[in-house]
């Protein structure tokens, strides 16, 4: 169950309680209770991919929910690293980094969220190199809900599926749009993950 743990201040200036999740590692994307995932071919380069991944202004133009990110820690990016998620409809997550494999694969989760949101969360992209430029995303979002959204996860993966197709489809529009990415850097490759 989430735990409440201090108070945060948005970038609106009002105060966000933040509540603790749980703290999961790589092994809750085979048992969370709910999940949703998508895949995508596109018409790039893993590395490409990741540069655009580091760019904290392209989440907000694929990903709908996402207002901004913020990194909160030191590039090169590794296991550990944090960042904070604005969302529409005051969501925010304090996300911690639990795999950092630049090129094949990345995975954060929820550490901290404000009231009412999940108990546990987490995503996971693994990117496949198909060779000639081009890439496979696939893309994996795990949850636990808390409340009377715990007994309608079956409903909300349901709904969850072609959203996050849509956003993947989005997201390789974008990239293979070749954007511009200023705040793009390059990251460690040193692999790593934590465990479970």
């Amino acid at each position: 169950m989430a735990k409440h743990q201090g108070v945060q201040k948005s970038e609106r200036g009002d105060q966000l309680a933040r509540v603790e999740c749980e703290r999961v590692g790589m092994s809750y994307f085979q048992t969370a209770p709910c999940k949703v995932v998508a895949s995508q071919e596109i018409a790039a380069t893993p590395e490409r991919i990741f540069e655009v991944f580091l760019d904290s202004v392209s989440w907000t133009r694929w990903a709908f929910p996402i207002l901004g990110v913020d990194w909160t820690s030191p590039f090169p990016l590794q296991v550990g690293s944090t960042r904070t998620v604005s969302m529409r409809g005051g969501m925010t997550g304090w996300e911690e980094f639990i795999a950092w494999e630049p090129g094949s694969r990345m995975a954060f989760r929820f550490n901290q969220t404000i009231k009412g949101g999940p108990e546990a969360f987490a995503e996971d992209y693994v990117v496949t190199d198909l060779g000639n430029g081009r890439s496979r995303v696939d893309w994996t979002m795990a949850m636990t809900f808390t409340g009377g959204s715990k007994r309608m996860s079956p409903v909300i993966q349901l709904a969850m599926r072609p959203m996050n197709a849509h956003m993947l489809r989005k997201f390789r529009k974008y990239v293979e749009a070749d954007p511009v990415l200023p705040s793009a850097t390059v990251p460690s490759t040193n692999p790593a993950t934590e465990e479970a």
